[in-house]
This record gives structure tokens, sequence and C-alpha cells, in this order.
């Protein structure tokens, strides 16, 4: 069973700011001949991360709620300009929506199990993926979604 990270999208007001984020990182890695990827540093490396690149995401948490996610594709060590360890989160091009679940602020990343992770919107087959999304944040909100 995958297991997924959940983090913050600091930055992003909307889905729409990190799949154009996404994009602009994507033609970088073109031009520079490498595979169209993005890719997301952070200070601690997860230490189950067999468990995440065995079909894990990376959960985006935009404006209180998950919203979106994108595949892990790998997780790398290195050592910055300033000697500290990092760790390069490689994800995957695409950015699909899910359905909204809200989340308090944190720091860092948290893990989330299967079972835990927000279905994604293009699989619920009700008829959700087509509404608006401040409409689906409100039906949200009042339990209806």
């Amino acid at each position: 069973m995958a297991l997924h990270l959940i983090k913050l999208c600091v930055g992003a007001d909307s889905i729409e700011d990190l799949r154009e984020w996404v994009s602009e990182r994507s033609l970088i890695a073109i031009a520079a001949g490498m595979e169209p990827h993005s890719s997301h540093i952070t200070r601690m490396v997860p230490k189950r991360d067999q468990d995440l690149l065995d079909g894990g995401s990376l959960y985006w948490v935009i404006k209180g709620q998950v919203q979106a996610r994108q595949r892990l594709l790998g997780i790398k060590t290195f050592t910055d300009v300033d000697g500290i360890s990092r760790c390069e989160l490689v994800l995957g091009p695409e950015v699909v929506e899910t359905e909204l679940q809200p989340r308090r602020a944190f720091q860092g990343w948290r893990y989330l199990t299967e079972d835990d992770a927000p279905r994604d919107l293009r699989n619920m087959g009700d008829g959700t993926a087509d509404l608006p999304l401040e409409l689906r944040r409100e039906l949200a909100e009042l339990g209806l979604l």
C-alpha cells in the first residue's frame, strides 16, 4: 500500500498557480535536456522513502484545503552551498486535482496513508469535478461533499 506526503503549498493561491510553477519547472528541465519534472526542496529526509516511492504522491494543501497531488518519482539528498543537508522530492509533471480535505497549517510535511488520502477528483464519477472550486469548497465545509 502506497504511503504519501502532505505539505503546505506556500506561495500558491490556487491550483492554477501550482500548475504554472510546475509548467515553468518542466520547461526548464526540458531545456536542460532532462525529463520534464518539478521538484520540491525540503530540509528533512523522509525515513520511509521506499514506501513513498512505491506509488506515493505529494499532496498539496492550498488555502487550508488539500486540493491537488503530484506523483513522487524520486527522493535525493544533497548538501547546499551553505553546507546544510537538504532533500529534493522529484515530482511528476501532472498536477491532479483531488477532493477537498481541510487541513490546519503545519510546518514541514506529514505522512498520509492511502486510506486517509483524498480521492482524485476525476475518479469520483459523481459530477463533482464539474463544479467550480468555490462551490465545492462551500459544499465540503457544509459536509455535503
